[in-house]
């Protein structure tokens, strides 16, 4: 007789799926990049992103636009940006200096 074996349904913990949902949507990137990056599938984003928002209206009601935790998140979001737009020009720059060199030719090794 040939066995089968049953795989278990993984479980997610409420803070798992709201880091996910906020890193997808902070990061820019579609639900399937996210997605493939932890391992799940993009349509368990989207059915998170209702639980989410659910939290997200309960915690804009109980915080003061102008609190400390609120000035402190988007302070540091902004400064995630700041650091992902450097990476970004970083490698650019590196980009561009190897695609402004000029070629070596095959025959004599000189500079075309």
């Amino acid at each position: 007789m040939k066995q089968t074996s049953v795989q278990e349904r993984r479980k997610f913990d409420e803070t798992f799926k709201r880091e996910a949902v906020l890193n997808w949507l902070q990061s820019g990137k579609s639900a399937t990049v996210v997605g493939e990056e932890l391992g799940i599938t993009a349509n368990l984003l989207y059915a998170w992103r209702k639980l989410v928002a659910d939290v997200a209206a309960v915690r804009a009601t109980t915080t003061k636009p102008g609190s400390v935790a609120d000035l402190q998140g988007q302070l540091d979001a902004s400064q995630r940006e700041n650091r992902h737009l450097r990476e970004q020009c970083q490698i650019l720059k590196k980009t561009l200096g190897i695609l402004s060199e000029p070629p070596t030719s095959a025959i004599n090794g000189s500079k075309l």
